[in-house]
């Protein structure tokens, strides 16, 4: 079981300093660390999938990536972790075709995306592919947990990607994502599990009308004093 956080103030604004960008340790900041190691860095390109629990490959715009899916999970697992007590897991991912994001109308979404660290969930966004025009908009909830209210694609990294499948031949219709979680962790195994819960009843193929993959992943440790 993945130990409850019990944040002191001060490792709350270790905390806080480290998810704002400080990717190291250094003498000028309050980040009283021991070490930052970088355990596992994998961009697909070598078509790598050791250690992963339903890992397959795809082709996409001259990119390998991880995927695609739709209503299932990936895991990573990894072993022999340096002494540390923060995880800090790092994904690139690439949300395809028509997400729809918060909308609980019961036929297509709201559109679910969440990470898990040792079977704990420690993120649960949604996410919207769908432009906003005149009064219809469908908000998503990323960069922030469900729920809120953001607009689409807000915080991407790319949105000029063409679809993946329902909406291959259009611009647009993949949304890239950078999105980094600091979770206490000490044990010398971690896993890492993501997945989705994606709603579209009036699709014939619902894989090919919303699904996601990845372009990177990176898993480090820190130990905080």
């Amino acid at each position: 079981m993945l130990p409850k956080i019990n944040l002191s103030l001060p490792f709350f604004f270790t905390l806080l300093i480290i998810s704002l960008g400080l990717g190291s340790c250094q003498q000028d900041t309050v980040c009283d660390c021991e070490g930052v190691d970088e355990v596992y860095s994998n961009d697909f390109s070598k078509s790598d999938l050791t250690n992963f629990e339903n890992g397959r490959l795809l082709v996409f715009q001259r990119d390998t990536l991880l995927g695609n899916y739709n209503n299932e999970e990936v895991s990573l697992t990894l072993q022999q972790l340096p002494k540390h007590n923060i995880v800090k897991v790092t994904v690139e991912i690439w949300i395809h075709d028509s997400w729809d994001g918060n909308p609980d109308n019961a036929i297509g979404g709201p559109d679910f995306w969440y990470m898990k660290v040792e079977g704990e969930e420690v993120m649960r966004t949604t996410f919207s592919n769908t432009p906003c025009e005149s009064t219809f908009c469908p908000r998503q909830s990323y960069p922030a947990d469900y729920f809120r209210q953001n607009f689409p694609k807000e915080g991407a990294i790319r949105t000029n990607i063409p679809g993946l499948c329902h909406l291959a031949n259009q611009p647009n219709n993949t949304t890239v994502y950078r999105i980094s979680k600091l979770v206490k962790h000490t044990d010398q195994k971690v896993k890492v599990t993501l997945g989705d819960q994606l709603l579209q009843t009036n699709s014939p193929n619902p894989k090919c009308d919303e699904s996601w993959s990845l372009g990177k992943i990176e898993v480090s440790t820190l130990f905080v004093m």
